[in-house]
């Protein structure tokens, strides 16, 4: 053990093991070690598995709210008319543009044989309806095939499982819709109301759309809510919905000089603004409960320390320096950190990947739904494992481990010999 011997050596890890593992009887302080370490391996799991679960959660409703919505909408003066036919032609024909469609979108009352409630009324064709994929893929009774063009033509109607449910309608069935807003008269604006049959239900895993939706067809819809010869949008679909901003400009040309053009992230700009700053805001949060639960290593080193006085005067005498017994201190300390953000770590990345089953589980023993779709919109806990935000947490633990134990570490450092071997 000479002044030559390299930082970190094998020495300098053997007195660190040894050091972290002496019981109590021995000068140890064993059990304070254990707790920082499952401190710091529950805030690391715990911040790990809040932030895929927020992940996962922005992911769902991102898939449900673009697959289900359109990415683009274009208004104003083209929508009237046979300018709005050769807008959406010219919509079609722009790069990336996988789908534009004329819709009429408006608020009803829907009545069925037990309940009676409101419901949104979309205006659709056949085919864009069966090419809006998170619909067509998710039907649960009935079929599409007779949705305006069957055997009761343009009143045939598609709605959401939640709200057949509700209503106490099926397939086959008569569901009344009752529009407050309906034909217009020469005393203005009359309440149409009129018997539709519903041809097929869909559920798309999102209680906002299954419990509120009702597809009717397009000329049908311009008839019931007095649309007459124009529509409410056209929507537009693009293959890379994150890039639909970008190309507004390009919407907007096509459509021509009367068209206003506004994306996905303009209609619902306070829902995932907030969901962005809740995101932001937890994670501020966890990330000061993993600092807290890795400050547990100070205590526990200030007293290792204290109990080792007379150990390192010994060292010193024989020739340690005080880097050397700085990093003996150090790696005894940030071994819990290290070990604890491995541990913490595993957990929250197995927890995330069986978050399905473990849900499963939870509500089988407990009986309860943990996670109702009539509060969070989602029938399951969505997970989402975003590994260089994981990067970014394991390094903030190791870094908040490290730090802690500097402060211990060096003051065993500049501990003199002299003074500690006085009164041995």
């Amino acid at each position: 053990m000479g002044a030559s011997a390299p930082p970190f050596g094998y020495w300098e890890r053997m007195l660190a093991g040894r050091y972290l593992r002496a019981k109590r009887s021995q000068g140890g302080v064993a059990l304070i070690s254990v707790i920082s370490f499952i401190g710091i391996l529950l805030a690391v799991a715990v911040l790990i598995i809040v932030m895929s679960v927020m992940n996962g959660f922005r992911s769902e409703m991102l898939t449900r709210i673009l697959g289900f919505q359109g990415h683009l909408y274009v208004t104003g003066g083209v929508l009237d008319g046979p300018d709005r036919e050769a807008a959406v032609q010219r919509l079609r024909q722009v790069p990336r543009v996988t789908q534009a469609a004329s819709i009429v979108e408006a608020q009803a009352i829907a009545l069925g044989p037990t309940q009676i409630t409101g419901a949104i009324v979309r205006g659709i064709s056949p085919a864009d309806l069966k090419a809006t994929r998170l619909v067509s893929a998710n039907v649960t009774q009935g079929s599409l095939e007779e949705f305006g063009v069957g055997e009761y033509g343009g009143e045939t109607i598609v709605i959401g499982e939640r709200l057949a449910q509700s209503l106490g309608v099926a397939p086959g069935d008569v569901l009344t819709l009752i529009s407050p807003s309906g034909g217009a008269t020469a005393f203005g604006g009359t309440p149409m109301q009129k018997d539709y049959v519903v041809g097929a239900t869909f559920s798309v895993g999102m209680s906002q759309y299954d419990q509120a939706y009702v597809f009717m067809p397009f000329e049908q819809a311009q008839l019931f809510f007095g649309r007459e010869g124009t529509a409410d949008a056209i929507e537009v679909r693009v293959d890379d919905p994150d890039q639909a901003a970008r190309m507004k400009a390009a919407i907007a040309q096509a459509a021509g000089p009367a068209a206003i053009v506004t994306d996905w992230t303009q209609r619902d700009s306070s829902f995932w603004g907030a969901l962005k700053i809740e995101r932001n805001v937890m994670r501020l949060i966890l990330m000061l409960l993993v600092a807290i639960a890795a400050m547990n290593i100070i205590s526990g080193l200030v007293m290792l320390v204290k109990n080792k006085g007379r150990d390192i005067a010994i060292l010193r005498t024989m020739g340690a320096g005080q880097g050397a017994i700085m990093r003996i201190f150090f790696m005894s300390g940030a071994a819990v950190g290290v070990l604890g953000t491995a541990a913490g770590l595993l957990l929250g990345v197995l927890f995330c990947i069986y978050i399905g089953p473990i849900q499963g589980f939870v509500e089988m023993v407990t009986g309860a739904t943990v996670f109702s779709s009539d509060v969070y919109f989602l029938s399951h806990i969505p997970a989402k494992v975003d590994w260089r935000e994981v990067l970014i947490i394991t390094a903030w633990a190791l870094g908040m481990s490290f730090v802690a134990t500097l402060a211990p570490a060096w003051r065993a450092s500049r501990i003199d010999p002299v003074e500690a071997l006085r009164y041995e």
